[in-house]
């Protein structure tokens, strides 16, 4: 058990690394306010998130 919450963590981190990397820290804030709205069950906060991740995708491609 403390294997598999060791790997989903290094991969929590690698993505949150990968989003700071391609989108800046504009990026890292939607993915926090994401994962915050997801966890406390707040459609506003994450969707605030979603939307912000979706306007940063569209912008970089």
């Amino acid at each position: 058990m403390p294997l598999i919450a060791i790997a989903i963590a290094a991969l929590a981190v690698g993505f949150e690394q990968l989003v700071q990397w391609k989108l800046g820290a504009m990026g890292i804030v939607a993915f926090v306010a994401l994962t915050v709205g997801v966890k406390a069950k707040s459609v506003a906060i994450g969707g605030i998130g979603a939307v912000i991740l979706v306007m940063l995708l569209a912008q970089s491609g």
